[in-house]
Parts: C-alpha cells; sequence; structure tokens
C-alpha cells in the first residue's frame, strides 16, 4: 500500500513540474511556443507588420523602434531592415523607413489573417477576451490565404474585427475607420464606441474589466487632467485619461437618448420575476449562443428560484425549465423587473 507522505511528495512534484510547463508566459511551453516564432517568415511577416502601424500612426519606423517591437537587438533590427530591402519591400524614407508597394500589400494580407482570426475567436469560440490578440498573432502565421478566404466565407466575410479594426479584403481594400478618441469627447454629447485598441496589454485589460466594446453607447459626465467619468450602459465607468485614449467613438445624432440604467439578471432576489431586454454585446461566441439556446432572448420571462449555499450559481426558471448561471453570466442579462401582483 502506497504511504500517504510518498502520495503527497508525488502529487506536489506533479504540480510543481505542471506549473515548469506551463506558467503562463514562463513555462517551458510557452517558451518554446515563442522560440518556434523566431522563423524568418515569421520575423519579416512582424516587421511589416510594425512598419505598417507606424505609417497608420502618421510616422516612419526607425530601426530603434522595430528593435524594441520585435524584442531583438538594434544589430539584428539593422540585419533585418536589409534584408526587407533587398527583397525590395522597404525603403528608406527621411530619419526613418516606409514600406514599398509590395511590402504594404504583403503586411495588409497578414494583417487580414490577424484580425480574422481574432473574430473566429470572438465569435466561434470561447478563448477569453484577453487572449484574442495573442492567440491571434500565433496562428496567422501558420495559416494560408486560402485557409484564410475560408474562414471568411463561413463567418460572412466580415468587415471589422471584435475591436473595431478594419479587415482588409482579399484584394486589400480597408473598409471606413472613423471616429474620435473617447477623451476628445465633449461633456453630455453622446457617442458609439467603434474601436477598443488592444495594445499594450495591461491597458486593454484595464478596458476588458469594464466591460467596454463596440457598439457600446457612451456619454461623457465628467473630464479631468486625472480622470474620464462616463455613462455605459446606465453605469459610471471611471477611467484614467491614457486608458481612455484607447477607446475611439463616433458622435450621434443630438435626438439619440442614451439607454438605460437595465438592471441585471444577477440582481433579482429569489421569488422575483423579470422580462429579458437583451444580451450584452460584450458576451460573445459559444456562451451568447448557449444563452439563447436556453431561450434567452428578448420578451422571455425569467425567474430566479434559488441561490447555492455559497450565493454562486443562482438558479432560474425559464420556459419550463431550471438553469443555472454563475453572476458573471447574469450580468450580461439586462431585464426589466416585473411587480409582485
Amino acid at each position: 500500500m502506497t504511504h500517504p507522505l510518498e502520495s503527497l511528495i508525488f502529487a506536489c512534484l506533479a504540480i510543481a513540474l505542471a506549473l515548469a510547463l506551463f506558467w503562463p508566459q514562463q513555462g517551458f511551453y510557452w517558451q518554446i511556443r515563442r522560440g518556434n516564432r523566431n522563423t524568418e517568415r515569421v520575423v519579416i511577416e512582424d516587421a511589416l507588420k510594425h512598419f505598417y502601424d507606424r505609417e497608420e500612426r502618421g510616422s516612419a519606423g526607425t530601426l530603434a523602434s522595430l528593435a524594441g517591437s520585435l524584442e531583438i537587438s538594434h544589430d539584428k533590427a539593422a540585419s533585418l531592415i536589409e534584408r526587407l530591402q533587398k527583397m525590395d519591400l522597404l525603403q528608406t524614407y527621411r530619419h526613418g523607413f516606409r514600406l514599398k508597394s509590395e511590402g504594404r500589400s504583403y503586411s495588409l494580407r497578414v494583417i487580414r489573417i490577424h484580425r480574422l482570426w481574432e473574430r473566429y475567436l470572438a465569435d466561434e469560440t470561447g478563448v477569453p477576451e484577453v487572449d484574442w490578440h495573442r492567440e491571434a498573432e500565433f496562428r496567422e502565421h501558420r495559416t494560408s490565404a486560402d485557409q484564410a478566404e475560408e474562414m471568411a466565407a463561413r463567418m460572412g466575410n466580415p468587415q471589422y474585427d471584435p475591436h473595431g479594426d478594419p479587415i482588409p479584403s482579399s484584394t486589400g481594400e480597408l473598409p471606413p475607420s472613423n471616429g474620435i478618441l473617447l477623451t476628445h469627447l465633449p461633456v453630455d454629447e453622446l457617442a458609439l464606441i467603434v474601436h477598443i485598441e488592444d495594445e499594450p496589454e495591461i491597458l486593454y485589460k484595464q478596458l476588458v474589466a469594464q466591460a467596454l466594446h463596440p457598439g457600446m453607447k457612451v456619454q461623457i459626465a465628467e473630464k479631468s487632467q486625472d480622470r474620464i467619468v462616463f455613462i455605459a450602459d446606465g453605469e459610471e465607468i471611471v477611467l484614467a485619461p491614457v486608458a481612455a485614449g484607447n477607446v475611439t467613438v463616433e458622435p450621434l445624432p443630438k435626438e439619440q437618448e442614451m439607454e438605460g440604467p437595465y438592471d441585471t439578471l444577477d440582481t433579482l432576489s429569489p421569488g422575483e420575476n423579470a422580462t429579458v431586454i437583451g444580451i450584452s454585446r460584450a458576451c460573445r461566441g459559444m456562451q451568447r449562443r448557449r444563452l439563447m439556446d436556453l431561450g434567452v432572448v428578448p420578451g422571455t420571462t425569467i425567474s430566479a428560484e434559488m441561490r447555492s449555499a455559497g450565493g454562486d450559481p443562482t438558479a432560474y426558471g425559464i420556459r419550463g425549465a431550471t438553469i443555472a448561471l454563475r453572476s458573471q453570466q447574469a450580468k450580461q442579462i439586462f431585464v426589466n423587473r416585473k411587480e409582485a401582483a
């Protein structure tokens, strides 16, 4: 019979091995995955994306900016730039470098695949939102043009990724991209979020934590050097200007009004009934389809029946069935409470 101490030691060793292999970003699995990216094609494509991004922001890429973006030495960045010039993809421009016609076309092909993958991950999988960009970066270099076209066709040839970035067409054309930064929106003016910047990751996680997403209506309540206060889905949200600067909005006609505030399903106490208004657009992919398959659609009556001993999940009655939803899921369902008879 196995001694309890031996079992405990074995379990601890197994846990330590699992952590060493799969610890986020630092484990052997992630190091090998990053190492696989260091092929010539991957580095070239990442460099082209960098120069494209710099041009879109109104500046030329430099040796230093390339080295910082790809996390390589200046010597390696210089060799890479020389390689791109020999391939007739890059040219010297003032104090930096700009893409030539073929380099721009190549970069748009890579960007198209990346944004199609983000759209797919958002709409068709349960991959967490904060991981869409990283996962798409991994897959973009391993997807052929034909595979990308098949994926686009299955999704109905979307024009924008889930962050609101335009997806280049197969011929390199871009749909329009409009709007102003949230920080530039006047107080009391109503606007629609059209884009959420997903880099740098530390700021993107702040925006995800506030459940901000394209298609959400917002209205500035207060602006200062230290903070931006605005209303979204009937709730007050506070962001530092540096984070709010990663949100692009499009002002709406003055006759439109702010929607909400809404009650959410998680606020119902056992015994209360409500009618579904809708599901937050922040709820995507498999989770959204599951809720709709369960009957969570506008007009449906839902009743809170009982909470677990720990307070989460809660059992809800819907269309003659009882389903259990965690608070995080119930918060994404907008409802109108029904008055007690």
